[in-house]
């Protein structure tokens, strides 16, 4: 009995690990109730989207997914491609079998449906490029707009502009940007950097080393160019479509410190600003658990004013990072998130 017993033990144990290594396992790869065992994709489809029929944890997907070396990129999913889940050594694998799609009648064929993206490129595609964060210094010596052709102070597409300063980069191709606001940190009050949003692109056309003005037509503008907008060199960062979510860094008083586009309560897929950045070794693709400020209230026994535990209230994810200042996607929300709202590491 006791020979019987013991060899039972060890069956388990081989089967599923230490219970430190099953806590792990449970923990870092655990599947959604109801989880489906393939799914086809869609047009509209994320990865984020399909992951989440998986996994209780969609950002995890790069540890569960298997690349298939027969699949010519298989990080590339198409509409009508099929996820499916198998089991490997007991562990969870998402395997990709490509869909039948009809293919161009061109010279050089290719797939008519476009590859999904990693998360819904359509609700940030305006802070892509759009916004940008500089720091105080490097916006002081950007060249400024100071007027234009036949005295116009206001321009638009197509018109020419004279600024004033030398370019922050040697090239032609300039983006004018106007400042919105400035970042400081709400805990140490130090200035983290300005956000700048950007109104045209332009071309410079001529300089004059001896008054610093650069001539400049207008390729392109979203508003009237403006006295003092800035001349910044684009941003040319481009925020993958098929990227590698990994967990963000535990870090000290980092939290939501502003919402962009100008709405009051933060729920799914809008995009926020974070008081952290690149300094605090924050990157693309980093996840972060948001968790709502306790409330305050007063101990009807004692009268002390009690904080309550924070709670849970979404997930989000970094898709543009600055110095000291990072933008995020709220890709869950359980409750509603607020500016102030703490991040913790997922």
């Amino acid at each position: 009995m006791n020979r019987l017993l013991c060899a039972t033990l060890t069956a388990a144990v081989l089967l599923l690990g230490s219970p430190a290594q099953a806590e792990v396992r449970k923990d870092r790869i655990e599947l959604a109730e109801g989880h489906p065992t393939e799914y086809v994709v869609v047009k509209g489809d994320t990865l984020w989207d399909i992951s989440g029929r998986f996994l209780k944890s969609p950002w995890l997907w790069p540890d569960v997914w298997y690349v298939n070396p027969q699949i010519d990129n298989p990080h590339l999913i198409y509409p009508g491609d099929i996820i499916y889940l198998t089991w490997v050594d007991g562990q969870p694998r998402l395997s990709l079998k490509r869909g039948i799609r009809k293919l161009s009648p061109q010279a050089r064929v290719t797939p008519l449906d476009q590859a999904i993206p990693a998360i819904p490129l359509k609700d940030i595609a305006g802070f892509l490029n759009d916004n940008i964060v500089m720091e105080q210094d490097l916006l002081e010596r950007a060249p400024y707009v100071i007027g234009g052709k036949n005295e116009r102070i206001i321009a638009g597409s197509g018109d020419r502009v004279y600024a004033r300063g030398e370019p922050v980069e040697d090239v032609s191709l300039q983006g004018i940007y106007r400042p919105a606001k400035a970042y400081n940190d709400p805990f140490t009050n130090e200035l983290l950097g300005y956000e700048l949003y950007r109104v045209a692109d332009g071309r410079i056309t001529a300089r004059d080393s001896g008054s610093q003005v650069l001539t400049m037509d207008l390729l392109d503008t979203n508003e009237e160019v403006r006295v003092r907008d800035r001349v910044v060199p684009n941003d040319e960062s481009r925020i993958e479509s098929v990227f590698y979510p990994s967990a963000g860094p535990q870090l000290d008083n980092a939290v939501i410190m502003d919402v962009l586009g100008g709405v009051a309560k933060i729920g799914q897929f809008d995009a926020v600003t974070l008081n952290v950045g690149a300094r605090e070794g924050l990157e693309v693709g980093n996840v972060f658990a948001v968790f709502n400020k306790g409330e305050t209230v007063k101990d009807p026994v004692t009268e002390e004013m009690i904080t309550l535990p924070s709670e849970k209230a979404g997930t989000l994810m970094v898709f543009k990072v600055f110095d000291k200042v990072s933008y995020g996607l709220v890709m869950r929300a359980t409750n509603v998130i607020s500016v102030g709202d703490s991040l913790q590491s997922p």
